[in-house]
């Protein structure tokens, strides 16, 4: 005979419920904004980082102000090297940051496989997600500064650079809300058995 669960008991079992789909609706919401984030920096910006009037710095340009011809010179590869910038530096960094954008669109789908499975597996396969596109989006970022920041001030850094940056903060905040999961799910599995 099945003996019915006490009402503080259904009580919690309903606001962990709750808190569960809470979190699954916040990661949701989270990555949304990181990708608007990283589709207006990459794409509508064309990874431009600085895009003033004499200078337009980024992923794909590398454009100063020529007092000479009096318009603004986008250097080719050869004159950057010159330059002592690294062109694999660069086409790395590229890389890195357009990957984290591209892992970025797929993560929609970890997050309704690990929702429909309920098992801490596919959580902490968001949470690893999540640690590899930040590291490779910091990375990019870094390696790409490190190449540039010489003729770059902070006051230079337009849209598409803080877009970037906060990309990177909402995706701390995921990583954070996947290892809150994780510790729950790991709580709530010891106390069921």
């Amino acid at each position: 005979m099945h003996t019915p669960r006490p009402l503080s008991t259904r009580r919690g079992l309903l606001q962990l419920r709750c808190t569960e789909h809470l979190l699954y609706v916040l990661t949701l919401l989270l990555n949304i904004g990181t990708l608007a984030l990283m589709f207006y920096a990459l794409l509508w910006e064309v990874g431009n980082l600085v895009d003033l009037p004499d200078t337009r710095i980024g992923f794909y340009n590398f454009c100063l102000w020529n007092d000479i011809a009096g318009e603004l010179q986008c250097l080719k590869n050869e004159q950057l090297q010159a330059m002592g910038i690294s062109l694999a530096a660069i086409a790395l960094a590229r890389v890195f940051v357009y990957t984290s954008l591209v892992l970025s669109m797929f993560h929609p789908i970890c997050v309704l496989n690990a929702k429909c499975e309920g098992e801490r597996k596919g959580w902490k396969m968001i949470l690893i997600t999540h640690c590899i596109k930040m590291i490779i989006l910091a990375g990019g970022l870094s390696m790409f500064l490190s190449q540039t920041l010489q003729w770059i001030h902070l006051s230079d850094f337009t849209g598409g650079f803080w877009a970037l940056l906060g990309a990177m903060a909402l995706l701390l905040l995921q990583i954070l809300i996947a290892t809150v999961f994780l510790n729950r799910a790991k709580h709530t599995h010891k106390h069921t058995h």
